[in-house]
């Protein structure tokens, strides 16, 4: 019998779960360890925050899916990794040996990087459906005494589309409210251009972003390196592309919400040749760890390098899609392991994304999401907040069935042509 633990089970861990199932051999047993019994939708914290959804809306507990999945859920959390032992120790000092081990915890938000940013702080997050809550209280406090609002990613971020979704929700809802002409509204950000991404953009990202907030009179400032937060004040360096500080901005604002960069968690992070200095889980192209090659990791703990020099630190983003692939090549790979073979699925990290603006959005598709690519297209319309709200309710409803990739899906992506797994020739 072979041991199979998952940690996490946000939108990777819970699809790794789904995906394992079918793999492993009669006796075997998957576990899955996650911080509290329920999967919230993290894509849908912008509607959260304005009101748009509850967090009941986009909540599932796991308990009775796992027990009726047949897979073992521990909702205690893990607190170490110790990969030399084969073991993870827990969050309430229990151990949970394995043979192998899939790590899928997203990340760390790191809000004490920088003072007075967070929610303990003085901006808001969209990060965790906590904070979202959160921010939709502050939100209304703002829509009772309107005033500036800045809205943007740190340096070292590497999510940058839920800044721009949740711009352009607030945007819309203080349109609705009849208050936008009382709320000035500046974008700040670590990208070197706006619709950067993390991707050095994706079709014309650049000109439609741009585009979208000189019609919605949205000021902006990128190459942007957040000193400090204060109440009621941002304090910002635009830097030079020699890194010098190009110019200083003083951001009054009456409410915030910005984006932190992210690092591993504290069950991985410092453990040599396992993670790097901040943190993410090395892998190779199975998405395996070289020292340790009983771990494997998806989602958003994994390290990639940035695509290019930057003057502000700018991260990878790992959007829905990518780790999708991540999670079915792991699958495969540990199921012919089990099968005493060698891993041979290779991940497409392609990527498909919707971004919602409230009445509108933009959608992109980068094969592979890393330039240079193969399909670099992105297109704007109303079409996308539709399928934005489409997509949420398909993708709850998954989670709610214990599926990862229905026949029908499986089939349109087919059709569409694009794949999760590389095409791969033998010995390569």
């Amino acid at each position: 019998m072979a041991e199979v633990v998952v940690i996490g089970a946000g939108l990777s861990g819970t699809l790794m779960a789904y995906e394992l199932l079918p793999q492993l051999r009669k006796g075997d047993r998957l576990t899955v360890v996650s911080q509290g019994p329920v999967y919230h939708f993290v894509p849908s914290n912008p509607w959260v925050a304005i009101g748009w959804r509850k967090r009941g809306d986009i909540e599932i507990d796991l308990v009775d899916i796992m027990k009726r999945k047949g897979v073992r859920l521990l909702t205690q959390g893990a607190q170490r990794v110790h990969p030399t032992e084969n073991r993870v120790e827990l969050a309430d000092g229990a151990s949970i040996d394995y043979d192998y081990l899939v790590v899928a915890t997203g990340p760390e938000l790191a809000f004490d990087e920088i003072p007075g940013l967070g929610p303990d702080g003085h901006t808001q997050s969209i990060c965790h459906v906590d904070h979202a809550a959160h921010a939709k209280d502050a939100f209304e406090q703002l829509a009772a005494n309107p005033g500036p609002v800045v809205i943007g990613a740190v340096q070292g971020a590497s999510c940058f589309g839920p800044a721009y979704e949740f711009l352009f929700i607030l945007e819309t809802e203080l349109r609705r409210r009849k208050l936008r002409d009382r709320v000035p509204m500046t974008f700040v950000t670590s990208e070197p251009y706006i619709g950067h991404l993390g991707l050095d953009g994706v079709g014309d990202t650049k000109g439609l972003l741009e585009s979208e907030m000189r019609e919605k009179h949205v000021k902006w400032i990128t190459n942007a390196r957040v000193k400090g937060v204060e109440q009621g004040k941002m304090t910002v360096e635009e830097i030079a592309d020699d890194g010098s500080i190009h110019k200083t901005h003083e951001l009054p604002f009456a409410y915030s919400m910005m984006l932190p960069a992210f690092r591993g968690v504290g069950a991985v992070r410092g453990i040599e040749k396992l993670t790097n200095p901040r943190g993410f889980v090395i892998v190779d192209k199975h998405q395996r760890n070289p020292e340790y090659p009983n771990i494997f990791a998806i989602g958003v703990c994994v390290a990639i390098a940035p695509v290019g020099a930057t003057p502000v630190p700018v991260g990878v983003p790992k959007t829905g899609f990518m780790i999708e692939s991540m999670v079915t090549a792991t699958a495969m790979n540990i199921g012919s392991l089990l099968k005493g073979q060698a891993p041979v699925a290779q991940p497409t990290w392609n990527a498909i994304c919707l971004a919602d603006f409230g009445d509108t959005g933009v959608a992109f598709l980068a094969q592979p999401q890393i330039p240079p690519r193969n399909v670099n297209w992105s297109s704007k319309g109303e079409w996308v907040h539709l399928a934005k709200v489409a997509f949420e309710k398909y993708f709850l409803r998954k989670i709610r069935r214990g599926e990862s990739e229905p026949f029908y899906e499986r089939f349109l992506l087919d059709k569409l042509n694009i794949a999760k797994i590389k095409e791969v020739k033998t010995g390569t």
